[in-house]
């Protein structure tokens, strides 16, 4: 009989790992998160607070959690995070960068503030933290898996959101250009794009009867995703499953970018 068990933990497990995630504490970043800890990994979560409630969870599950306090709108704070995780004792193997806010506007009358603040969270943010966990992998000449969280907006424009569709276009020439570098030597860069999910950076669209009604006109799945929908996703980029997947942005989207 096939050993499935020790098949899929060898291609699929993260025993042993330790990844390093953003946004951990709501949605997309939540699910993959948890995703990693019942994969094996020990999931050390970058937050604003030290609120132990995604901690506690994991660690019902049976997996391994550890709470870094950070403010990712902080741009020395974020650079001080790597530094801090290495002094605890952790050598990082995984990062996802899945922590990101939204600001809805007119682009006529989009304001500074709100621009600098989503460049800040969404891509500065995300660019100062692979680049020091790939510093951190290449000069142990390890081997790592860097996850960035893009979006249809890395594609498509949208509408009121010049910001956010700048910073998740960014996002995706991030990915690729340090995937160019860094695949030969063992740290593979991707990203996840997704469609229309239901958490509450879409509470705006949902509560808007029209776009609302629209959106799901478009989405082939006939259904807006789930943060559920993002664990194989995640622990695919993050596993041995991935070790010839690098540069690319993968769409989870329920068919959106098909149609």
């Amino acid at each position: 009989m096939a050993d499935v068990e020790g098949y899929l933990k060898t291609v699929f497990g993260l025993q042993g790992k330790t990844a390093l995630v953003t946004g951990a504490t709501r949605g997309i970043g939540h699910g993959i998160a948890l995703a990693f800890a019942k994969a094996g990994a020990h999931v050390i979560m970058i937050q604003r607070s030290d609120d132990p409630k995604v901690k506690n969870e994991i660690e019902a599950l049976g997996g391994k959690a550890t709470v870094v306090v950070a403010d990712l709108s902080d741009r020395e704070q974020v650079k001080a995070v790597v530094p801090k995780v290495v002094e605890m004792g952790f050598q990082i193997d995984i990062l996802l960068n899945c922590g990101g806010i939204q600001r809805r506007h007119p682009c006529a009358e989009f304001p500074d503030e709100d621009w600098d603040a989503v460049l800040q969270v969404n891509l500065t943010t995300p660019f100062l933290l692979c680049r020091a966990v790939g510093k951190h992998i290449l000069d142990r000449k390890g081997k790592g898996k860097i996850i960035n969280v893009a979006s249809l907006n890395t594609f498509q424009g949208g509408l009121t959101i010049p910001a956010y569709a700048s910073s998740k276009g960014g996002i995706g020439q991030l990915t690729k250009s340090l995937s160019n570098e860094w695949i030969s030597q063992g740290i593979n860069v991707n990203a996840i794009a997704p469609g229309y999910v239901a958490t509450d950076m879409n509470e705006a669209l949902i509560a808007n009867p029209t776009r609302s009604r629209q959106i799901m006109e478009r989405i082939p799945a006939q259904r807006w995703g789930s943060p559920d929908d993002f664990e194989g996703a995640g622990l695919f980029l993050a596993s041995n499953a991935s070790n010839y997947v690098s540069g690319e942005i993968l769409l989870v989207d329920g068919g959106w970018m098909g149609r």
